[in-house]
């Protein structure tokens, strides 16, 4: 039945809502496809369900295509999986808490890994029950602190979380790559962008894991890329080590005055005034940086630590606590309050170093401040270093790492800047801006072995299986798409996504032309063509063509004078075109375009992964042909 703009239950806006920053937020905002609730909390009305029903639909069909079965959780969770893995505590603040009238208690599910791992052992105990990908598309809670950009980043929202279950890790790699696939294919249909990224796992644990990123400059994550082929989330991306430097030929390290020099600046300045290198001038990469921060674990408590960075880089606080090495969980880290510096003394502000010697560190967990300290990876044994001498207006001149200081460990804390090298030698990075709309994981055990999932393998002995985890943000991706397609005027979806396959509009008075309308809407459906009629008697058709550029539906036929002669006038918004065509060829031309953009979806996907493969292929033989990566020296 088509959808009819007279009843249909929808109220198109001239203005942008409150605090919209994104033209995905403000157009299905204005279009009527989403309202707000609450902040982060939306209402999904029908064009909106339309659109996300088809998104849907092609995550379903990737799915079965990679073998993967579809269950349903409740989306009310007892807590008790959750604290046996660990993630009651390691979710933190982001957890949605509640008691029932029993006082028990459960959460509003982030993600299911627990209860998708205690099913399967609940029905299979054999490998032979094995392989084994399941899925859902449910909606999920979590409790930003920020929810912003609309459906991009809320606090409910609809994801398609997949898991697969291996008796081995050749088994689980085999699953991995059928479900990158998998993605490969759904986000080239859906006509999205894309790019699979080296990740880190962060607080879901595991191994291997890639995120799938769509290129915006509305994006919250940083990415990386070279000529090469190489790409990473920001987070993941490591550094270039370089080699150690013997140092028994070394200065010994010397302390000098340098009065009002708290900043790298003016500690350089003042470097080169009055302590000159003969061999070059001092730079800010010659400094040592240590930088003060808070670490707040899953448990709320509070930690400070010192990193200590070259000083020609920033830290970068969302990468160092993306690295997992401050804590078990999802840790929150900023910089040091004034209170906390208060609260230690011994760190003197813009003058904070490791100190002198091995046997009287200032900062360390051995040291009496018990103070973490850890270190970029650049930092090596033998590079010298400017650095702080914690006393008021005097530095360390010619500190050596591993003769004068040590450090608990090393983080890549410090910020990713064009140009840095790629790890992996295929050249410069440049960076990016991004939306993550999937990760996928190859977890392991981790959540087998807290839950205890167990079966008994080809000799009768008890194994552990290993697991992978897929996620795909599906009101992200809807969002994303909004993002990408879209005009001064409205959306513009993709043919195959839109809320109906033709947006017919009744553009002229008089019962012929309303007729003509009606008869052109049967014949559409008659061949499986969906139609948005906007029939409304009493409203204009200037405001029908401004509501049909903001509802962004591209095939957008006009019945009005032209029927008389003969003729009705067909829009094709994504090519900009329009054309008079004889009232006999309408229908099947539009069919035929409707077919062709379902068509071309499909090839699309295929050639995704026909040019993921080849891009596989010449990284591959590159290495091949190169062997080793070379460092450069300190």
């Amino acid at each position: 039945m088509a959808l009819r703009m007279s009843s249909l239950f929808v109220r198109t806006q001239k203005e942008d809502p409150v605090g919209a920053e994104v033209a995905s937020h403000k157009l299905l905002h204005r279009a009527g496809y989403i309202r707000r609730s609450a902040p982060g909390i939306y209402t999904w009305l029908p064009l909106g369900l339309a659109v996300l029903g088809k998104i849907e639909t092609i995550v379903r069909d990737e799915m079965a295509r990679a073998g993967s079965q579809e269950v349903h959780f409740p989306g009310l969770l007892p807590a008790d999986p959750y604290k046996t893995s660990g993630r009651w505590e390691a979710f933190g603040p982001d957890l949605f808490h509640l008691k029932d009238r029993r006082e028990n208690d459960y959460i509003l599910a982030p993600t299911h890994e627990e209860v998708f791992t205690l099913l399967v052992k609940d029905l299979y105990s054999s490998y032979k029950d094995l392989p084994l990908s399941i899925y859902q598309i449910q909606t999920k809670y979590r409790d930003e602190a920020r929810p912003r950009a609309g459906l991009l980043r809320g606090r409910e929202f609809i994801m398609k979380d997949a898991y697969s279950f291996d008796i081995d890790d050749a088994g689980l790699d085999a699953s991995y790559e059928a479900m990158r696939v998998a993605y490969l294919r759904a986000f080239a249909r859906l006509g999205l962008p894309c790019l699979p990224v080296k990740a880190t796992p962060g607080a879901m644990g595991g191994s291997g894991t890639e995120e799938f990123i769509y290129p915006s400059e509305v994006g919250e994550d940083t990415f990386v890329r070279s000529p090469g082929g190489y790409a990473a989330n920001v987070e993941a991306v490591t550094s270039i080590v370089p080699e150690a430097i013997p140092y028994e030929n070394s200065p010994a390290a010397h302390v000098e005055d340098t009065p009002d020099t708290p900043t790298i600046e003016t500690l350089v300045a003042a470097a080169n005034a009055n302590h000159p290198r003969e061999d070059r001038a001092w730079t800010a990469a010659d400094t040592l940086k240590n930088v003060v921060c808070a670490v707040t674990h899953p448990d709320g408590t509070r930690e400070i630590i010192v990193i200590g960075l070259p000083g020609d880089r920033a830290v970068d606080l969302d990468r160092a606590a993306g690295t997992g090495m401050l804590g078990a969980g999802e840790v929150d880290l900023e910089a040091a309050t004034a209170e906390d510096l208060a609260a230690h003394p011994e760190l003197v502000k813009g003058y904070i170093g490791p100190g002198n010697d091995l046997e009287h560190p200032v900062l360390g967990l051995e040291a009496p401040s018990k103070i973490r300290y850890l270190l970029d990876p650049r930092v090596v044994d033998g590079t010298r270093w400017i650095t702080g001498a914690n006393e008021p207006g005097r530095h360390v001149f010619d500190l050596v790492a591993g003769r004068d200081f040590t450090a608990d460990g090393t983080i890549e804390a410090a910020e990713v800047v064009l140009g840095d090298p790629a790890p992996d030698g295929s050249g410069p990075l440049e960076l990016a801006r991004g939306v993550e709309i999937g990760q996928i994981f190859k977890l392991g055990r981790k959540y087998a072995e807290a839950l205890d999932l167990k079966v008994l393998d080809q000799n009768g002995k008890a194994t552990t299986v290993t697991m992978g985890s897929y996620g795909l943000g599906v009101t992200r991706v809807m969002a994303c798409i909004a993002e990408e397609f879209h005009s001064n005027d409205g959306l513009l979806w993709p043919q195959h996504l839109a809320p109906a396959d033709v947006h017919v509009i009744v553009a002229g008075k008089g019962e012929e032309i309303a007729a003509a309308g009606e008869k052109l809407t049967a014949e559409l459906e008659a061949e499986g063509v969906s139609v948005l009629l906007d029939d409304r008697n009493k409203v204009s058709p200037g405001f029908k063509f401004a509501d049909a550029e903001l509802i962004g539906i591209p095939t957008v036929i006009v019945v009005g004078r032209g029927v008389a002669d003969g003729v009705l006038e067909v829009r094709n918004r994504l090519a900009d075109e329009k054309q008079e065509l004889p009232l006999a060829e309408v229908v099947p031309t539009t069919v035929e375009r409707v077919r062709q953009a379902y068509a071309q979806a499909g090839a699309a996907a295929d050639a995704a992964v026909a040019a993921d493969a080849a891009a596989a292929a010449e990284a591959a033989a590159g290495t091949a042909a190169d062997g080793a990566v070379e460092t450069p020296a300190d």
